[in-house]
């Protein structure tokens, strides 16, 4: 016999706490033990500190972290780059690529900022993006 969901309940964290893949006042956190492979779409902010293989796409910040492998398209409003990134990244806003930094794939943004030590592998369009 299968189990069926029928009610869902909402879970609400104290702002500014988070947990792993969890929901926070400021939006989802994938942590260092995390494994995401795949497709993911979200509105809000995005911050990733495991590893993805696949697509992100955010309405809001995508924060690649340190100890971070990404090896996907990312799109968010506003992306900042301490991990590696392995993909053609669009930031709407501002592309920021910190010293640990590494992207490797295209690159679409409004403004970009690359820190001394980042690194960017890619072709590099910049302009308005809608």
């Amino acid at each position: 016999m299968e189990n069926i969901i029928t009610e869902i309940e909402e879970a609400s964290i104290p702002r500014g706490g988070h947990r792993n893949g969890a929901a926070s006042a400021k939006g989802v956190t994938l942590g260092p033990r995390d494994v995401l492979n795949g497709s993911l779409t979200i509105e809000g902010d995005l911050h990733i500190e495991g590893t993805v293989d696949g697509e992100i796409t955010a309405s809001g910040d995508v924060d690649v972290e340190a100890p971070a492998t990404v090896s996907a398209r990312v799109d968010g409003r506003n992306v900042t780059v301490r991990g590696n990134v392995s993909g053609n990244v669009t930031a709407r806003g501002r592309l920021t690529v910190a010293g640990s930094g590494v992207v490797q794939g295209d690159v679409r943004a409004a403004r970009l900022r690359v820190d001394d030590g980042g690194t960017v592998n890619g072709s590099i369009t910049m302009g308005a993006i809608e």
